[in-house]
């Protein structure tokens, strides 16, 4: 059996299997199902741990298999009938219905019935199937905190708590609401937290709400995805979005354009249109039918070309997308990370071009320091690079170094 709902793309694996990682025969024949042989690395470290009710935090990189190194262990663990024991928070709608797809699948057999709760559709149908007892919960924290002060759900009988994407949940300032929910379950449970990056704020949250955690770490060096190429684009500010349709026009592969703000994604996206580009957009405004429609718009080809801000694109698991352009660079590096993370997915490679200005310097700098290369300067015929000018020991030259 296999849900076209759980993405299916080529991930690098270790040699272990499965079978030695202690799960049941009816999880590893849904295993086989899917068409999954071995294990990922954190699949491998960290399944063993969680079937041991340990709590745990994971750290590891967008597309490395972290939603099966939890969903498997949870759907072992639980029971059905026993009320609601099993709560995962996400940070997104996208990443929540296919944490449920996971679960769907791998709780078969204990007959677990898993419930969405997620912003952008309406709450009725969320608070009859909430009454209908489920074994487990998958939530976005704002939208469960919502049912939570309506007391459409309870959660003292929580006993298997998972976060996943944690740092994203502080970037789109969850960490307040996610305090509340955590003071709401018993002390007597296992958490398992998962993460790109641990910033301060995660770690203390981890100390404060956390026993003893296994920590799993399987983090590249430089903290960015293999795989991927790097290109810079420096030009003045009136001559982005040229070099954006020549970029377009250069690499015809399924692309994905990031930009900062909602209002930002529906203005380019008009610019794109009339120069024939097949194009979407997805931003935290629109339907959550919308947001489907786009992103399956993207997996099918129907558009090749999918505009999307930050936080709409958290969820974004799609293998298929070759490009990702930077049409304004992100606040943080971390998001430069992220971003770059959407391509390259497993063992295949990608690009990540980045349109910048003067003003982008002292991020840009950031982000080689991260990364712990520098980004290579690129130009598109017809565009007047951006000219760096560098100070070097005092006493000397200017430096003057055209991006060629």
């Amino acid at each position: 059996m296999y849900t076209g709902a759980i993405p299916q793309h080529d991930v690098e694996t270790t040699r272990r299997t499965f079978s030695s990682l202690g799960l049941s025969p009816a999880i590893l024949d849904s295993i086989r199902s899917i068409g999954f042989e071995h294990p990922t690395e954190i699949q491998s470290l960290a399944i063993r741990p969680a079937l041991a009710g340990d709590d745990l935090i994971g750290l590891a990189q967008t597309g490395s298999g972290k939603t099966a190194a939890f969903a498997l262990p949870m759907a072992q663990r639980l029971t059905h009938g026993r009320g609601l024991r099993g709560l995962i928070l996400c940070p997104t709608r996208e990443i929540a219905l296919q944490t449920k797809a996971f679960l769907d699948l791998f709780g078969q057999d204990h007959k677990l019935r898993s419930v969405c709760v997620i912003g952008g559709v309406k709450m009725g149908p969320q608070i009859q199937r909430l009454r209908q007892d489920p074994d487990i919960v998958v939530a976005t924290p704002g939208r469960l905190f919502d049912h939570m002060e309506r007391r459409n759900v309870s959660l003292r009988r929580v006993r298997m708590l998972v976060i996943d994407e944690a740092d994203h949940m502080l970037d789109l300032g969850f960490l307040p609401q996610i305090r509340r929910i955590l003071e709401a379950i018993p002390e007597r449970r296992q958490t398992l937290m998962f993460s790109a990056t641990m910033p301060p704020p995660i770690e203390r949250l981890a100390q404060r709400f956390m026993k003893e955690p296994v920590r799993i770490d399987v983090l590249p060096a430089g903290r960015a995805a293999e795989g991927i190429s790097h290109r810079l684009y420096m030009v003045q500010p009136e001559d982005r979005t040229a070099c954006l349709l020549e970029l377009l026009q250069q690499e015809t592969g399924s692309t994905l354009i990031f930009i900062r703000r909602k209002i930002d994604a529906e203005w380019l996206c008009k610019q794109l249109e009339p120069a024939g580009m097949q194009v979407e957009r997805i931003h935290s405004n629109l339907s959550q039918g919308q947001r489907v429609a786009a992103l399956q718009g993207l997996r099918s080809g129907e558009h090749r070309i999918l505009i999307a801000t930050d936080i709409a694109a958290r969820g974004i698991d799609i293998p298929v997308i070759e490009h990702i352009i930077n049409f304004t660079l992100p606040e943080k590096v971390e998001d430069y990370i992220h971003r770059a993370g959407r391509t390259a997915r497993g063992t295949a490679d990608g690009l990540v071009s980045s349109i910048a200005t003067w003003q982008d310097l002292p991020r840009i700098r950031e982000i080689e320091k991260t990364i712990e290369k520098e980004l290579p300067r690129c130009v598109v015929p017809g565009i007047e690079p951006y000219v760096e000018r560098k100070k070097t020991i005092k006493g000397r030259k200017l430096l003057r170094r055209r991006l060629l």
